[in-house]
């Protein structure tokens, strides 16, 4: 959730900024956690078998990531992706720099944090990852996969339909995971959390650097995408 649509209780101003900053390091520490894991897991259950790995890795992000912006949508808004707090905030959200800051310091101690603690959990060492996914290829699938999921967010978002914003997301990237080269991390974060970890989800720190760039061009992108179909929060589609 996005663009101030955040709430607390009933008759409540948003949460403090540090329980805010809490929920996005703990969701983007779970999301890494559930990307990570699963694909140790997808390995060690279906050995040689590339397809199938991707396949369980893939099911379990997306209903990982769906619970967990439903879990979190009305405290922090759900971000945990830095791509988002920014393209959030250029599309007109009041937050501060301190705000922005916090954010997505947050978001990537918990990205880092989550990765480590997948590798706790499966008993593999934390090491730095050696997998040089920066290929042509992968960097374009960067920008369409980061484009794509903005605009998906900001669509819904300002078409008053944040309540499927959660099922959606993770649908889409579900999807990504398939329909792009570079499985779709779509995430600075995420992308630097898997830094962290030399198992099937890792990526190597140089590779790392290309594609955050990528996520950030297509952030851009999408920003251009939703001010030229989606002008003002609440316009209604056909108006």
């Amino acid at each position: 959730m996005t663009e101030q649509q955040r709430v607390t209780a009933p008759g409540e101003g948003p949460a403090p900024l540090w329980r805010r900053a809490l929920a996005e390091a703990i969701g983007t520490a779970a999301l890494v956690a559930v990307v990570v894991g699963s694909g140790i897991a997808a390995v060690q259950l279906s050995p040689g078998d590339v397809g199938l790995q991707l396949l369980e890795n893939s099911l379990a992000t997306t209903l990982g990531l769906a619970v967990l912006i439903a879990m979190f949508q009305n405290l922090s808004g759900a971000h945990f992706n830095p791509v988002v707090t920014l393209v959030d905030r250029l599309l007109g959200s009041t937050a501060r720099p301190l705000d922005l800051s916090v954010y997505i310091g947050a978001q990537v101690l918990g990205g880092i944090g989550g990765a480590i603690l997948a590798n706790l959990m499966f008993e593999v060492p934390t090491a730095i990852g050696t997998n040089d996914r920066a290929t042509a290829g992968n960097l374009l699938s960067e920008v369409v996969a980061t484009a794509g999921l903005v605009l998906v967010i900001f669509a819904l978002v300002r078409t008053g339909r944040s309540a499927v914003v959660a099922p959606a997301v993770g649908a889409y990237i579900g999807a990504a995971y398939w329909f792009t080269a570079s499985t779709s991390f779509a995430n600075p974060a995420v992308t630097i959390g898997r830094v962290f970890t030399d198992t099937f989800a890792g990526i190597a720190p140089t590779a790392s650097l290309w594609f955050v760039g990528a996520q950030l061009v297509g952030g851009a992108l999408a920003i251009v995408l939703v001010r030229v179909l989606f002008p003002r929060p609440g316009a209604a589609a056909g108006r």
